[in-house]
């Protein structure tokens, strides 16, 4: 994992619990990786202010563009722009020998932090949606 100022990359491990029905990496889990490290550089890269504010993914589009090799892929988000409410993130996924697997743009919302939906037991008004 590297987190910096406007970017994080993150990895995830290739395994059959992953798989889909065809046997190949389910694209929901390309995904939720992409989501991750889209959103961890949004809200390193942003005004994003932890306690005060939450961070909601507002847009995801991700073009699969091929089936991984090796044992592990990597996302690497990058923040292109930041506004006052919008934070738009571009995510690259490739697998272990740097050949792409997909392609994402997304979108971040920094909202006012909100009571969630369905009280957890342990979790506090303050804690962050990510």
């Amino acid at each position: 994992m590297e987190i910096g100022a406007r970017h994080a990359v993150l990895s995830m491990p290739v395994r059959e619990e992953a798989f889909n029905s065809t046997g190949n990496l389910h694209g929901g889990a390309i995904a939720t990786l992409i989501d991750v490290a889209a959103g961890t550089a949004a809200a390193r890269g942003s005004g994003f202010e932890h306690g005060r504010q939450s961070l909601v993914t507002a847009d995801l589009h991700v073009r699969y563009l091929g089936r991984p090799h090796g044992e592990e892929v990597f996302a690497r988000a990058e923040v292109l722009k930041t506004g006052r409410q919008l934070v738009i993130v571009e995510c690259r996924v490739t697998d272990a020998e740097d050949r792409i697997i997909a392609a994402a743009d997304f979108s971040m919302m920094i909202v006012p932090l909100r009571r969630p939906l369905r009280p957890v037991a342990n979790a506090k008004d303050t804690d962050p949606d990510l």
